[in-house]
């Protein structure tokens, strides 16, 4: 009987390793997919030999006052208008809800070319879980996949319409970390709706933002309409995403938000944020 016990333990140890070493082989599948995608939206950003309109605050005359004071706080004149930035981040993520959040301390990297595709790779940590994966849009393909320890799928969604629509907003709402996205030369169409308020479409996006600035030009609030289902009934529809920005700094010509709170149902009494970040460079 023991032995038949011991046999029965060694194939039931033999099926968990197989299935974690399968699991690690897809992590690292799919991991490398992200890496492949973030080469490819880097190869985007111009090299040398391309030539690139640059920032000149003359050319904004015909433009709303708080797209002026926008643009021109946000880019140095002579500036390239060059809308891929590479970011590094750290924070925390929360998961679960305002009543019953999980913090995440959390470390990431991201490449950016504002208002289309990013890649966004993460490592979260606390309560004992380790926590990667990668979270993109590439070519309207989005994804969302992460693993605990590498082994232990946690989500794997991957380019369904839902998802594809969703993560448009991404990079989007995420502009303000690309300013040149948002200038009239690429394409961006400014209203202005208040005193200190803004409705912008990013160049090349069907996606509409709305910022808020202060008296300088720096963005205070930013906020989009989401395709999401991070609600009650958990049905994909329009609600409000967005956030608060702390503080900026300036990278190679551009005065960007540095500290970020963001989350769903932002300017409702069920906002939450769940995603807080300090960028640490912007390339």
């Amino acid at each position: 009987m023991l032995r038949i016990i011991l046999i029965g333990l060694a194939v039931v140890a033999l099926i968990v390793v197989g299935a974690g070493l399968y699991s690690f082989k897809v992590y690292r599948a799919r991991m490398a997919d992200a890496e492949q995608a973030w080469f490819a939206i880097a190869a985007q950003a111009p090299n040398a030999s391309q030539s690139l309109p640059r920032f000149d605050p003359t050319q904004l005359a015909d433009q709303p006052e708080i797209a002026r004071r926008y643009l021109t706080h946000a880019i140095a004149p002579g500036t390239p208008l060059n809308p891929v930035v590479s970011l590094t981040m750290q924070g925390v993520f929360r998961l679960g809800n305002a009543d019953a959040p999980r913090e995440l301390a959390m470390s990431a990297r991201q490449i950016l070319a504002a208002p289309s595709e990013f890649v966004w790779i993460p490592t979260m940590a606390g309560g004992g879980m380790r926590i990667w994966g990668s979270d993109g849009l590439h070519q309207g393909n989005g994804w969302t996949r992460f693993w605990m320890y590498g082994v232990v799928p946690l989500v794997q969604a991957a380019d369904t319409p839902d998802l594809n629509r969703a993560a448009l907003v991404r990079p989007a709402i995420e502009s303000i970390w690309a300013p040149a996205a948002l200038h009239p030369a690429l394409g961006a169409r400014w209203e202005q709706t208040g005193e200190n308020t803004a409705r912008v479409t990013p160049a090349q996006s069907d996606i509409t933002i709305d910022l808020t600035l202060d008296a300088t030009g720096a963005v205070t609030e930013v906020v989009a309409q989401r395709w999401s289902n991070a609600n009650p009934d958990a049905e994909y529809r329009l609600q409000p995403f967005g956030g608060f920005v702390t503080s900026e700094g300036t990278f190679d010509g551009f005065t960007i938000p540095t500290q970020v709170a963001v989350g769903n149902h932002f300017g409702t009494a069920d906002f939450f944020a769940f995603f807080e970040a300090q960028l640490t460079s912007a390339v």
